[in-house]
């Protein structure tokens, strides 16, 4: 009896200690609030209008919507928060959508300033001060007064799911890596946990994939890839180009071009090239990579992270591609 005892007390312990280490995914409400913060981001409006439909049939009511596209001003400016709203708006008409709480403004005559400060230190978890505020001290009016004030206590949506709308937002622009890891760290004190903000990262990177789209699925190569790749010709005259976009953790096999080599040029995302014996080099947009005929590489997106690249063939007589073996998954993972 005590051994029967001992071994399903460790198969507690055992399930218990199981779900604790289990990844936290964002709900239904999160998935679809990041996808709608990038798409608005990155001005990609068809896009936007279906992400808004998706997050209205699954749950999102449109004032939820409406407060994240109003938030969304202070993080990547007036023009866009208006064509979201003004996209918001043509899919609420079209559709018999639920409403749901209306924001509450503030009261005439109160202080917003010390409502502002008051809560952006508890959503930061400590008073925000720097020199550069103390430099460009409107900017901190501002941002205390209008956007922890007036916006932050509208109510309607959770301080978490205002920060998981900030943080897609901001992954989506390119440039911004300050105010995005801070606003990481704003997000983990207010309960995100590192899976879930992995999670925002990988959903909302996929809007950077605009510049020609993602194209459709790159069946013809799809045995030389891990995970699923995406294919658009571009040209076929004079010279070979196709933007090649990669979901994440996808990566071609180790190749060799022979003769003719290849030339990338990233246009989306955040990805990697590695030739063989040479650490992994990281690329972000606007990256070229030129591949000299028979070097045995590899290229692919980041674990986290959409990635696209314009892929030129250099014309060659008789040059031709060698697919060898898949990155192995150990060789993979200890990139960052």
């Amino acid at each position: 009896m005590k051994k029967l005892l001992s071994i399903i007390f460790a198969g507690l312990i055992l399930l218990i200690g199981g779900n604790t280490m289990a990844k936290e995914n964002l709900n239904k409400n999160q998935q679809n609030i990041v996808m709608i913060s990038a798409y608005t981001a990155t001005s990609e409006l068809d896009n936007l209008e279906n992400a808004i439909k998706k997050g209205l049939n699954e749950g999102l009511t449109v004032n939820e919507i409406k407060e994240v596209l109003v938030q969304l001003y202070a993080y990547c400016g007036f023009p866009k928060s208006l064509n979201g709203l003004s996209a918001l708006m043509k899919v609420a008409k079209a559709g018999n959508y639920k409403e749901g709480e209306t924001g509450k403004p503030l009261p005439k005559g109160c202080d917003l300033h010390k409502i502002g400060t008051d809560n952006q230190t508890k959503l930061c978890g400590s008073p925000v001060k720097g020199e550069l505020f103390d430099f460009a001290p409107a900017i901190d009016d501002y941002l205390k007064d209008h956007l922890f004030g007036d916006i932050f206590a509208r109510g309607v949506l959770s301080w978490q799911d205002r920060e998981v709308a900030t943080i897609a937002t901001l992954n989506a622009l390119d440039d911004v890596e300050p105010q995005l890891n801070a606003h990481i760290q704003v997000g983990k004190h207010n309960g995100l946990t590192d899976s879930q903000v992995e999670e925002i990262l990988t959903l909302s990177s996929k809007a950077k994939m605009k510049v020609y789209g993602i194209g459709t699925p790159n069946t013809a190569y799809a045995k030389y890839f891990i995970s699923n790749s995406y294919l658009k010709p571009l040209s076929k005259e004079q010279v070979g180009i196709a933007n090649v976009t990669f979901e994440p953790k996808c990566r071609n096999n180790w190749h060799i071009h022979h003769k003719g080599g290849q030339i990338l040029i990233v246009t989306g995302g955040r990805g990697y090239y590695q030739e063989w014996g040479k650490p992994a080099q990281e690329l972000k947009t606007g990256d070229v990579v030129n591949i000299a005929p028979e070097v045995k590489h590899w290229h692919g997106a980041a674990h986290d992270s959409w990635f696209s690249h314009l892929a030129i063939e250099v014309p060659a007589d008789g040059g031709s591609t060698e697919w060898l073996e898949p990155v192995s998954d150990d060789e993979y993972d200890k990139l960052k």
